[in-house]
């Protein structure tokens, strides 16, 4: 191109600079009208800040724009009010007093005293009066916590469900609990130290286990929509009418007591699948930590029957180490009662033979 100057002709040669430098006004007046049509978002002032710093690398003229830009859009308040108000709603707030639906129904529970669980496990331990077996500690620990917490929520509503569930876990927990006087007490003491009632549990507990006797799937299912008049109707209609329904735990763990009851398979998936259906469309509520505990729950059942199957053959060997002993003890002793007869027989034979010579 440089070596031959001449291909291009003057005229075609001002044309395409005209045309180049139309072409640069044009974007330049098109970036105008964006950056002075923007509104002050947060890209718009980070752009601001950096404006002295580019205005180094710029031409005057881009140094004129960005200045006007500045001074045009400093005319504009940086702190609205809307952020007074937001602080001044901070400084004038009061705890229930807010202008919701929630703060209404609990906000009279704002400043309430409420127990914590260090109270609730130091009453469970007065109470029982005697330790906890070391393999049941943690778990016995971790029950009074979870319990606690839950009771003491403002949104808890004791149901037979609930009790159900509660039940259940306190029978799969201490079913093989080495001393079963010390498991009573560590039931009773764990249910009242969190504030209930231990008859009151078990009673709601049997009466929804005998009312769920000869159901099927589909009868639960149709009584957590709340068709009929079943004790299980009458919980499902309360949890749809309460928009603040809280769901727990133990609560999941009832349903899967009930999946057991109607002779649904007690296994991981099947029961997912059916909380899914009982809990998502039955009861319309949230499913998925629902499912979670039924997993959980699963999988701490299974640990529980290693422990089990653990404790029984430690079971069977002391039994065999105290029979073996014991066998020992009657070889010994055998031994000693034909050593004596023997030694009985000796003496015996020697009077004889001495009392013969006289």
């Amino acid at each position: 191109f440089l070596s031959e100057p001449n291909r291009i002709e003057p005229a075609a040669a001002r044309s395409s600079v005209s045309t180049s430098r139309q072409q640069r006004l044009a974007i330049n007046q098109s970036l105008s009208t964006i950056i002075y049509t923007m509104k002050f978002s947060r890209p718009s002032i980070i752009f601001a800040a950096l404006a002295p710093s580019v205005s180094a690398f710029t031409t005057q003229s881009a140094n004129n724009r960005v200045t006007s830009l500045s001074m045009s859009e400093s005319s504009t308040p940086f702190f609205s009010t809307s952020i007074a108000d937001a602080l001044d709603r901070e400084v004038s707030y009061q705890p229930g007093k807010a202008d919701t639906d929630f703060a209404r129904k609990y906000g009279h529970l704002a400043g309430a005293e409420i127990r914590t669980v260090g109270e609730a496990f130091t009453q469970f331990t007065d109470m029982l009066g005697t330790p906890v077996n070391a393999l049941y500690k943690g778990i016995c620990t971790d029950l009074v916590g979870s319990l606690h917490l839950i009771v003491v929520n403002a949104r808890f509503n004791k149901d037979p469900v609930f009790s159900l569930g509660l039940v259940a876990v306190l029978d799969l927990v201490l079913k093989n609990y080495p001393e079963q006087d010390i498991a009573k007490k560590i039931k009773t003491a764990m249910i009242t130290s969190v504030g209930l009632d231990e008859a009151e549990i078990d009673a709601e507990a049997a009466t929804l286990e005998a009312w769920a006797q000869g159901k099927t799937k589909e009868d639960i299912s149709s009584a957590l929509k709340g068709e009929g008049d079943s004790p299980l109707a009458a919980i499902a209609s309360a949890a749809k009418a309460d928009e603040y329904w809280m769901y727990s735990r133990f609560f999941g763990i009832g349903m899967v007591r009930l999946m057991d009851i109607v002779g649904v398979e007690q296994d991981m998936s099947v029961a997912y699948d059916c909380m899914e259906e009982w809990v998502g469309k039955c009861m319309e509520k949230p499913f998925y930590t629902a499912c979670s505990d039924s997993d959980l729950y699963f999988k701490q059942k299974g640990k529980l029957d290693m422990m089990e199957t653990m404790m029984k053959e430690i079971e069977i060997r002391e039994k065999k180490r105290m029979a073996d002993r014991l066998e020992a003890k009657a070889e010994a002793a055998l031994k000693a009662a034909e050593k004596d007869a023997q030694m009985k027989e000796q003496i015996a034979a020697e009077a004889a033979k001495e009392k013969q010579e006289a």
